[in-house]
Protein backbone atom coordinates (compact mmCIF):
# COMPACT_ATOMS: atom_id res chain seq x y z
CA UNK A 1 0.00 0.00 0.00
CA UNK A 2 1.47 3.61 -1.02
CA UNK A 3 2.47 5.82 1.63
CA UNK A 4 0.15 9.10 1.24
CA UNK A 5 2.05 12.09 -0.35
CA UNK A 6 1.58 15.06 2.23
CA UNK A 7 1.19 18.30 1.25
CA UNK A 8 3.68 21.32 2.15
CA UNK A 9 3.75 24.10 4.63
CA UNK A 10 2.11 27.15 4.46
CA UNK A 11 4.32 28.84 2.41
CA UNK A 12 3.52 32.82 3.62
CA UNK A 13 5.08 32.37 7.45
CA UNK A 14 4.24 35.41 9.36
CA UNK A 15 5.74 37.57 12.01
CA UNK A 16 3.67 36.64 15.05
CA UNK A 17 1.62 39.84 16.73
CA UNK A 18 3.40 38.61 20.19
CA UNK A 19 6.46 39.97 21.27
CA UNK A 20 8.43 36.68 21.74
CA UNK A 21 11.96 36.31 23.41
CA UNK A 22 15.47 36.07 21.84
CA UNK A 23 16.84 32.56 21.67
CA UNK A 24 13.48 30.47 20.70
CA UNK A 25 13.75 26.90 20.40
CA UNK A 26 11.65 24.80 17.82
CA UNK A 27 12.10 21.69 19.76
CA UNK A 28 10.02 19.81 16.55
CA UNK A 29 10.59 19.76 13.42
CA UNK A 30 12.12 17.98 10.31
CA UNK A 31 13.14 18.71 6.89
CA UNK A 32 12.95 16.56 3.68
CA UNK A 33 15.36 17.42 0.89
CA UNK A 34 16.07 15.51 -2.22
CA UNK A 35 15.60 11.49 -1.63
CA UNK A 36 17.83 10.86 -4.26
CA UNK A 37 20.52 12.08 -2.25
CA UNK A 38 18.35 11.29 1.08
CA UNK A 39 16.45 7.89 -0.28
CA UNK A 40 13.30 7.72 2.12
CA UNK A 41 12.38 4.43 3.92
CA UNK A 42 10.05 1.78 1.87
CA UNK A 43 8.32 0.73 5.03
CA UNK A 44 7.08 4.44 6.03
CA UNK A 45 3.22 6.04 6.94
CA UNK A 46 3.78 8.88 4.90
CA UNK A 47 5.92 10.24 1.58
CA UNK A 48 6.61 13.92 2.60
CA UNK A 49 6.54 16.92 0.80
CA UNK A 50 10.24 18.32 -0.59
CA UNK A 51 10.80 21.25 2.00
CA UNK A 52 14.57 21.83 2.44
CA UNK A 53 16.81 23.49 4.98
CA UNK A 54 16.92 26.77 3.14
CA UNK A 55 12.89 26.74 3.39
CA UNK A 56 12.79 25.71 7.17
CA UNK A 57 15.52 28.63 7.77
CA UNK A 58 12.94 31.02 5.34
CA UNK A 59 10.15 30.70 7.92
CA UNK A 60 12.56 30.67 11.19
CA UNK A 61 13.76 34.00 10.11
CA UNK A 62 10.16 35.36 9.72
CA UNK A 63 9.04 34.18 12.42
CA UNK A 64 11.61 34.58 15.20
CA UNK A 65 12.81 31.47 16.03
CA UNK A 66 16.88 30.97 16.44
CA UNK A 67 17.55 27.44 17.51
CA UNK A 68 15.98 24.09 16.25
CA UNK A 69 15.92 20.32 17.78
CA UNK A 70 15.55 18.05 14.29
CA UNK A 71 13.63 14.85 14.96
CA UNK A 72 14.59 12.10 12.92
CA UNK A 73 11.82 11.41 10.82
CA UNK A 74 10.24 8.22 10.48
CA UNK A 75 10.07 8.39 6.89
CA UNK A 76 13.89 7.63 7.14
CA UNK A 77 13.71 5.20 9.97
CA UNK A 78 17.21 4.93 11.63
CA UNK A 79 19.04 6.56 8.60
CA UNK A 80 20.02 9.81 10.30
CA UNK A 81 21.95 11.29 7.56
CA UNK A 82 19.61 14.30 7.05
CA UNK A 83 19.65 15.21 10.24
CA UNK A 84 22.69 14.82 11.56
CA UNK A 85 23.51 17.05 8.13
CA UNK A 86 21.76 19.83 9.40
CA UNK A 87 23.02 19.89 12.89
CA UNK A 88 26.38 19.46 11.19
CA UNK A 89 25.49 22.62 8.46
CA UNK A 90 23.66 24.71 11.53
CA UNK A 91 26.54 24.11 14.53
CA UNK A 92 25.95 22.93 18.20
CA UNK A 93 25.09 26.09 19.21
CA UNK A 94 22.04 26.08 17.10
CA UNK A 95 20.74 22.86 16.47
CA UNK A 96 20.66 19.36 18.49
CA UNK A 97 18.64 16.40 17.29
CA UNK A 98 16.37 13.22 17.92
CA UNK A 99 17.32 10.10 16.43
CA UNK A 100 15.55 7.09 15.12
CA UNK A 101 17.19 3.70 16.13
CA UNK A 102 17.70 0.09 15.87
CA UNK A 103 17.14 -2.17 19.26
CA UNK A 104 20.57 -3.15 18.44
CA UNK A 105 22.41 -0.09 17.74
CA UNK A 106 26.30 -0.33 19.45
CA UNK A 107 27.63 1.89 21.74
CA UNK A 108 29.73 3.36 19.37
CA UNK A 109 27.11 3.63 16.81
CA UNK A 110 25.50 5.82 19.53
CA UNK A 111 28.46 7.92 20.84
CA UNK A 112 28.61 8.81 17.04
CA UNK A 113 25.33 10.29 16.94
CA UNK A 114 26.09 12.13 20.16
CA UNK A 115 28.95 14.03 19.13
CA UNK A 116 26.85 14.43 16.06
CA UNK A 117 24.33 16.64 17.95
CA UNK A 118 21.79 14.24 18.91
CA UNK A 119 20.01 13.87 22.63
CA UNK A 120 17.23 11.62 22.45
CA UNK A 121 15.14 8.48 20.49
CA UNK A 122 12.48 8.77 19.13
CA UNK A 123 9.59 5.84 19.51
CA UNK A 124 6.77 5.35 18.08
CA UNK A 125 3.02 3.73 18.38
CA UNK A 126 1.65 6.13 15.43
CA UNK A 127 4.16 5.63 12.59
CA UNK A 128 6.14 3.21 11.22
CA UNK A 129 9.86 2.87 11.65
CA UNK A 130 11.03 3.82 15.09
CA UNK A 131 9.53 0.56 16.86
CA UNK A 132 7.21 1.65 19.88
CA UNK A 133 6.79 1.68 23.17
CA UNK A 134 8.09 -2.08 23.72
CA UNK A 135 11.42 -1.18 23.02
CA UNK A 136 11.86 1.29 26.26
CA UNK A 137 13.61 -1.15 28.41
CA UNK A 138 15.79 -2.19 25.45
CA UNK A 139 16.73 1.25 24.44
CA UNK A 140 16.91 2.91 27.93
CA UNK A 141 20.03 1.11 29.32
CA UNK A 142 21.62 1.44 26.09
CA UNK A 143 20.93 5.91 26.01
CA UNK A 144 21.40 6.49 29.51
CA UNK A 145 25.58 6.10 29.45
CA UNK A 146 25.18 9.33 27.31
CA UNK A 147 22.56 11.45 29.03
CA UNK A 148 19.95 11.00 26.21
CA UNK A 149 16.07 10.89 27.00
CA UNK A 150 13.49 8.67 25.16
CA UNK A 151 10.82 10.68 23.32
CA UNK A 152 7.28 8.75 22.98
CA UNK A 153 4.82 9.74 20.43
CA UNK A 154 1.91 7.65 21.01
CA UNK A 155 -1.30 7.22 18.62
CA UNK A 156 -3.80 7.65 21.76
CA UNK A 157 -3.06 9.42 25.33
CA UNK A 158 -5.18 6.35 26.44
CA UNK A 159 -2.07 4.13 26.22
CA UNK A 160 -0.10 5.76 28.69
CA UNK A 161 -3.05 4.56 31.24
CA UNK A 162 -1.12 0.75 30.98
CA UNK A 163 2.28 2.11 31.13
CA UNK A 164 2.23 4.36 33.61
CA UNK A 165 4.07 2.47 36.34
CA UNK A 166 7.06 1.37 33.77
CA UNK A 167 7.16 5.34 32.23
CA UNK A 168 7.30 6.49 36.24
CA UNK A 169 10.30 3.81 37.13
CA UNK A 170 12.58 4.52 33.48
CA UNK A 171 15.55 4.46 34.12
CA UNK A 172 16.45 7.67 31.54
CA UNK A 173 14.01 10.94 31.35
CA UNK A 174 11.03 10.73 29.17
CA UNK A 175 9.78 13.71 26.42
CA UNK A 176 6.18 13.23 25.57
CA UNK A 177 5.31 14.18 21.90
CA UNK A 178 2.25 16.56 21.26
CA UNK A 179 0.78 17.04 24.88
CA UNK A 180 0.72 13.15 24.48
CA UNK A 181 -1.48 13.18 21.86
CA UNK A 182 -4.44 13.71 23.99
CA UNK A 183 -7.18 14.89 21.46
CA UNK A 184 -9.59 17.93 22.18
CA UNK A 185 -12.55 15.60 22.65
CA UNK A 186 -10.98 13.74 25.21
CA UNK A 187 -10.35 16.73 27.29
CA UNK A 188 -8.39 17.15 30.66
CA UNK A 189 -10.42 14.79 32.97
CA UNK A 190 -9.34 11.76 30.69
CA UNK A 191 -7.60 8.91 31.86
CA UNK A 192 -4.22 9.14 29.62
CA UNK A 193 -4.26 12.34 30.23
CA UNK A 194 -4.47 12.15 34.01
CA UNK A 195 -2.16 9.57 33.89
CA UNK A 196 0.51 12.17 31.94
CA UNK A 197 0.02 14.94 35.14
CA UNK A 198 0.90 12.58 37.34
CA UNK A 199 3.64 11.25 35.47
CA UNK A 200 5.31 14.97 35.17
CA UNK A 201 4.52 15.75 38.94
CA UNK A 202 6.18 12.51 39.89
CA UNK A 203 9.35 12.97 37.69
CA UNK A 204 11.57 16.15 37.54
CA UNK A 205 13.00 14.75 33.98
CA UNK A 206 9.92 14.39 32.39
CA UNK A 207 9.12 16.84 30.02
CA UNK A 208 5.77 17.38 27.33
CA UNK A 209 6.11 18.84 24.09
CA UNK A 210 3.18 21.83 23.19
CA UNK A 211 3.09 21.29 19.38
CA UNK A 212 0.56 19.87 16.95
CA UNK A 213 -2.51 20.66 18.46
CA UNK A 214 -4.32 21.07 15.35
CA UNK A 215 -4.33 18.35 14.29
CA UNK A 216 -6.05 16.97 17.93
CA UNK A 217 -8.29 19.85 17.60
CA UNK A 218 -11.99 18.77 17.20
CA UNK A 219 -12.69 22.41 16.80
CA UNK A 220 -9.94 22.40 14.64
CA UNK A 221 -8.11 25.80 13.46
CA UNK A 222 -7.90 28.84 13.37
CA UNK A 223 -8.74 28.74 17.24
CA UNK A 224 -8.66 25.11 18.50
CA UNK A 225 -10.20 26.26 21.36
CA UNK A 226 -10.67 22.90 22.15
CA UNK A 227 -7.02 22.21 22.86
CA UNK A 228 -6.79 25.55 25.43
CA UNK A 229 -8.26 23.58 28.65
CA UNK A 230 -5.45 21.03 27.86
CA UNK A 231 -2.10 23.85 27.33
CA UNK A 232 -3.49 25.48 30.30
CA UNK A 233 -3.68 22.54 32.41
CA UNK A 234 -0.13 21.68 31.93
CA UNK A 235 1.19 24.91 32.47
CA UNK A 236 -0.61 24.75 35.46
CA UNK A 237 1.31 21.21 36.83
CA UNK A 238 4.87 22.13 35.16
CA UNK A 239 5.46 24.88 33.32
CA UNK A 240 8.94 24.21 33.77
CA UNK A 241 9.15 21.29 31.95
CA UNK A 242 7.45 22.07 29.06
CA UNK A 243 8.66 23.08 25.65
CA UNK A 244 7.11 24.08 22.20
CA UNK A 245 7.37 23.21 18.55
CA UNK A 246 6.41 23.97 15.67
CA UNK A 247 6.37 20.42 13.75
CA UNK A 248 7.10 22.00 10.36
CA UNK A 249 6.70 21.06 7.57
CA UNK A 250 3.65 19.32 9.74
CA UNK A 251 3.65 15.96 7.70
CA UNK A 252 0.71 13.87 7.66
CA UNK A 253 -1.84 16.38 8.05
CA UNK A 254 -4.24 16.88 5.28
CA UNK A 255 -7.08 19.22 6.93
CA UNK A 256 -6.47 23.17 6.73
CA UNK A 257 -2.76 24.13 7.16
CA UNK A 258 -1.47 26.52 10.16
CA UNK A 259 0.75 29.13 9.48
CA UNK A 260 3.82 28.27 12.33
CA UNK A 261 3.83 32.49 12.80
CA UNK A 262 0.13 31.77 14.62
CA UNK A 263 1.00 29.02 16.21
CA UNK A 264 3.24 31.06 18.04
CA UNK A 265 0.56 33.81 18.80
CA UNK A 266 -2.11 30.90 19.74
CA UNK A 267 0.53 29.73 22.47
CA UNK A 268 1.16 33.35 23.79
CA UNK A 269 -3.03 33.91 23.91
CA UNK A 270 -3.00 30.70 26.01
CA UNK A 271 -0.09 31.45 27.91
CA UNK A 272 0.02 34.93 28.43
CA UNK A 273 2.54 35.68 31.43
CA UNK A 274 5.49 36.74 30.12
CA UNK A 275 7.52 34.24 32.27
CA UNK A 276 6.36 31.22 31.64
CA UNK A 277 6.93 32.22 28.06
CA UNK A 278 10.14 32.33 28.16
CA UNK A 279 10.57 29.33 30.23
CA UNK A 280 8.42 27.29 27.80
CA UNK A 281 10.62 28.87 24.49
CA UNK A 282 13.78 29.29 25.85
CA UNK A 283 15.42 28.04 28.96
CA UNK A 284 13.67 24.80 28.94
CA UNK A 285 14.57 23.61 26.03
CA UNK A 286 17.96 24.69 26.66
CA UNK A 287 17.95 22.30 29.95
CA UNK A 288 16.79 19.52 27.94
CA UNK A 289 18.64 19.89 24.65
CA UNK A 290 21.68 20.92 26.70
CA UNK A 291 22.70 24.31 24.61
CA UNK A 292 23.88 25.50 28.67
Amino acid sequence: MQAPVCPGPDPRPRTPRHTIPKGVVDCHCHVFPDPQRYPLSPNRSYTPALTTLDDYLAMCAVVGIERTIQVNASTYGTDNSVSLDVIKTLGLARARGVAGVAPDVSAQDLRTLHDGGMRGVRLSTKVKGYGGTELIQTLAPKIKPYGWHVQLHVENIQELVALESKLLHCPVPLVFDHQGRVRGDQGVSSPGFQALLRIISARNDCWVKLSSWYRLSGTGLPDCVDMKPIIQALVATRPDRLVWGTNWPHPLWHGLMPNDGGLIDQLCDWVTDPNIQQQILVSNPEQLYGFV
